[in-house]
């Protein structure tokens, strides 16, 4: 039935409780918290706690069973203890409670619809429904009206709000979340359907809002079964004959699309693209593969990245992933990292890279640990220990050196100076006034041992805007000093944006497409960060690290 809720079947022990179902049950503590009104702190720190376990690899279970889990980093006596209760008896008793009292599947599908966890289970009750294809009918037959604080005008935003999570392929404009979890989310569901990306998760939107998935299927009925039944899901709002719209305990709306193989192609367009860019194509013609879309429309194909406005020019060769030599932006354990330059190396040059610059903060970035001169001059030496065991993969001695409120940087020129790579940036100050804040980065610039300027406008994706820099002044400054400009991988960051990087790239300047990792598993931030530079239509020859390690050092 559409909306029914699932049972959770706890796991019984054995070889069943692998690192991923102990990730799966602390990432379900945390949603519920969340749902329940809990604090908000409690919640994310069992959402780290679940990626700590996904990214290790020996069995979390057996670290518990032999007490040694506290060895892993951001493990404390509080998850510790509900580790040790779902590794005796394959669930943690709080975590049944809470899926008794807070109904995923309702609450998910009232936050479709606007409506906080606790307002959508009181609604519930005084309605005296349990799913959401009773709450639809409830909504249907005028019934809402009869519940505690709905007025008219209350009822109409809601009957609109179901009106428009029904229409298919339509991208549901609540809630948002970075690109980093609408990756996770649909390549999850991707890879149990046998279905392909789209929406604008596929063109690598930093905060996307319409997800959805395209397969291929003769019979649509079971594919759609079995969407229903997926782990990320927790309740139909709509099903067609050839589409469903799911909904996440967090009430995001997931769109499926099952195509007709001979129509595959023509569904991976239409849903991938924006709205105005499929428009200007319509109509589709009918084809297998998206090659076959585009030679049938007789103009070149166009990357997902590049279909947001009208376009059927031929596109550049853009950046790709495989291109990248190496990462000049990453943190350690000497300033707010969690390994050490060794383990970041290694793990660098298992992606395949040449070369990695480790850019720890400094001292006036206050709220993280910071290195001065001699701490530098001390971790030259782990470095070149690192060299000495890594060669030929070479680790750069680099700092992420904070620029201070007169434009100077918080280290002093001669050891500036020892450095293969200085990447400067603001962290304090991001709401400085437009001129004093481009006065201050310009001033950096101009430092001559200064190579790029990290996550240039300080956004943080729906948390805090991009500060006021005058980014075209910026610009006119890097092509006289030749600095590069940064696209920051961090999942919040993304900065520079793609509309920027577009700027910098008609402006002939160089870009560095870097993680900004604080972890072994942020490393694979790349992908968010090249995306984002294909976005604004970067090729390798605009960025500096997919440049020999040579050429990056002759700068």
């Amino acid at each position: 039935m559409v909306g029914t809720r699932r049972e959770t079947i706890p796991v019984t022990g054995g070889s069943e409780l692998d690192n991923q179902r102990i990730a799966e049950r602390l990432e379900a503590f945390a949603v519920l918290l969340d749902l329940s009104g809990a604090n908000p702190y409690s919640a994310r720190a069992y959402r780290r706690a679940a990626e700590l376990v996904r990214a290790t690899k020996a069995p979390v279970a057996d670290l518990v069973r032999t007490g040694r889990v506290r060895e892993l980093r951001g493990i404390g006596p509080g998850i510790e203890a509900r580790l040790r209760e779902l590794a005796e008896t394959g669930d943690i008793a709080d975590l049944r409670e809470l899926e008794q009292a807070v109904d995923p599947a309702l609450v998910g599908f009232g936050r479709l619809l606007g409506l906080s966890a606790q307002r959508t289970m009181q609604i519930a009750r005084a309605l005296g429904v349990q799913t959401v294809a009773q709450f639809r009918e409830a909504a249907a037959t005028g019934r809402l009206r009869t519940a505690p604080g709905i007025g008219a005008k209350t009822e109409e935003k809601l009957l609109a709000a179901l009106e428009e999570a029904a229409r298919p392929g339509v991208g549901v404009r609540r809630p948002r979340f970075l690109l980093s979890t609408g990756l996770v989310l649909l390549e999850g569901i991707a890879d149990a359907l046998g279905a392909t990306v789209a929406g604008d998760v596929r063109r690598r939107r930093d905060a996307p809002e319409r997800l959805a998935v395209v397969c291929a299927s003769d019979d649509p009925s079971p594919v759609i079964d079995w969407f229903e039944e997926l782990s990320q899901l927790v309740a139909l709002a709509e099903r067609g004959e050839r589409r469903a719209l799911g909904v996440t305990v967090e009430g995001v709306p997931v769109e499926l699309v099952v195509a007709e193989p001979a129509r595959f192609g023509t569904e991976l367009v239409r849903a991938t693209g924006a709205a105005p860019y499929v428009e200007a194509l319509e109509p589709l013609p009918d084809a297998p593969d998206e090659e076959g879309v585009y030679r049938a429309l007789g103009i070149p194909f166009c990357p997902p990245e590049l279909r947001e406005a009208p376009f059927r020019g031929e596109p550049p060769p853009l950046l790709e992933l495989e291109d990248i030599r190496g990462d000049l932006h990453c943190h350690t354990t000497w300033s707010d990292g969690t390994a050490s330059v060794e383990e970041m190396a290694v793990a660098a040059r298992d992606r395949g890279y040449e070369y990695l610059a480790i850019c720890d903060h400094t001292r006036s970035v206050s709220v993280v640990p910071g290195l001065d001169g001699d701490d530098v001059r001390r971790q030259a030496a782990e470095i070149a220990a690192a060299n000495e065991r890594l060669a030929p993969f070479r680790v750069l001695r680099g700092i992420e050196c904070d620029i201070l409120p007169d434009g100077s940087l918080d280290l002093p020129d001669d050891v500036l100076a020892e450095l293969d790579w200085v990447m400067a940036s603001v962290h304090a100050g991001q709401r400085t006034p437009r001129k004093e804040l481009t006065r201050r980065v310009v001033e950096a610039l101009r430092n001559p041992y200064v190579r790029g300027l990290s996550h240039p406008t300080g956004r943080l994706i729906d948390r805090r805007p991009p500060n006021a820099l005058d980014l075209e002044r910026v610009l006119e400054v890097a092509a006289e000093t030749g600095a590069a400009l940064e696209v920051n991988g961090l999942p919040d960051r993304l900065d520079l944006r793609d509309e920027h990087v577009r700027l910098v790239v008609e402006a002939g300047l160089p870009i560095v497409v870097s993680t900004d990792a604080h972890s072994i598993r942020g490393l694979g931030n790349m992908r968010l960060a090249v995306g984002t530079a294909r976005r604004g239509w970067a090729t390798a020859a605009d960025v500096l690290n997919t440049r020999p390690l040579g050429e990056i050092l002759r700068r």
